[in-house]
């Protein structure tokens, strides 16, 4: 169990290697000063791919440490985002972040059939949170990858998401699949998803968790409520992964906790051969930053 971001980043820390993470289109303020800051704190090595000039000029204003590391010329974004993906391919990067171009530009070039790293499942968005009053992260997914994922989908979704866990230490994930509420509702498709997705755990066709589901958010994190409702479950109060019934869902949720809850966030995408750090265009420095720790931290045991 981690129970906060300081935690995490003391983790990576203590690591016995840097990882070196493949900055695509990196002109841009805030990721440059996310990679400053992980630069500086020993948590990841980068290289800097896009329009040279203008990166030099940010290092320059803003006073950056990031004057000797290693940049590649490459002004069009597509090709950029090929750099990056062949520097995964030839084991010269460890992980993959996005700078200033669009996320579709990316995702092109990292699920193309040929050259790009996808591994044969789906790719998922894992938002790792630290919530004032919960005592340890939570992982909601998927609030930015896979629209409306059908029960198949959600299954891939949770293995991505333990998957990431196991390698940061956790042994059995603790898994609540939302809905608006516990019943079992025909007319309310994610309650009987997460009804199928329990099944499946308890069957042994998903391993390493224990999934709970349908279970509304209240009782997810309140074990008060929950006893209120007669409700029993390992996962009451100790959730480890929400998963949303879709992206619409897991987005709202997410900016909820961040924008009236004081949460703060690290976002990757995971089910690819190495994590990607994608976040939204007007995400902060911090939140930059704290999704390279954990991009690092999760690299560790992936590649």
């Amino acid at each position: 169990m981690i129970h906060n971001f300081d935690e995490l980043i003391e983790k990576v820390k203590s690591g016995n290697v840097k990882k070196r993470v493949a900055v695509v289109s990196a002109h841009d303020e805030h990721t440059l000063e996310a990679i400053d800051k992980a630069f500086q704190e020993n948590i990841a090595e980068p290289v800097l791919i896009g329009d040279v000039e203008k990166i030099k000029d940010i290092i320059t204003a803003h006073n950056l440490h990031l004057s000797n590391v290693e940049m590649i010329e490459e002004k069009e974004d597509r090709k950029a985002a090929r750099k990056a993906v062949e520097m995964i391919h030839e084991k010269k990067a460890d992980f993959i972040m996005k700078g200033k171009l669009q996320t579709a530009d990316l995702l092109k070039e990292v699920v193309d059939k040929e050259h790009g790293l996808q591994k044969g499942g789906i790719m998922s968005h894992f938002g790792l949170f630290e919530i004032p009053g919960y005592h340890k992260l939570l992982v909601i997914t998927d609030g930015g990858m896979v629209l409306y994922p059908d029960l198949n989908q959600k299954a891939k979704i949770i293995e991505n998401s333990v998957q990431v866990l196991q390698s940061l230490g956790y042994e059995i994930p603790k898994v609540a699949v939302l809905s608006a509420t516990e019943v079992v509702n025909p007319k309310m498709p994610e309650s009987v998803d997460a009804d199928q997705l329990k099944k499946m755990n308890q069957e042994g066709k998903l391993e390493n968790c224990i999934v709970e589901g349908p279970i509304s958010y209240d009782l997810m994190i309140s074990p008060e409520s929950a006893a209120i409702k007669g409700y029993k479950s390992p996962v009451v109060g100790d959730t480890d992964i929400a998963v949303v019934p879709n992206m619409t869902a897991g987005n709202l949720l997410a900016k909820g906790l961040m924008l009236s809850a004081g949460g703060k966030m690290a976002g990757i995408i995971v089910g690819a051969e190495v994590p990607i750090v994608i976040v939204s265009r007007g995400a902060s420095a911090e939140e930059k930053y704290l999704s390279l720790v954990l991009s690092a931290a999760s690299a560790e045991k992936q590649v």
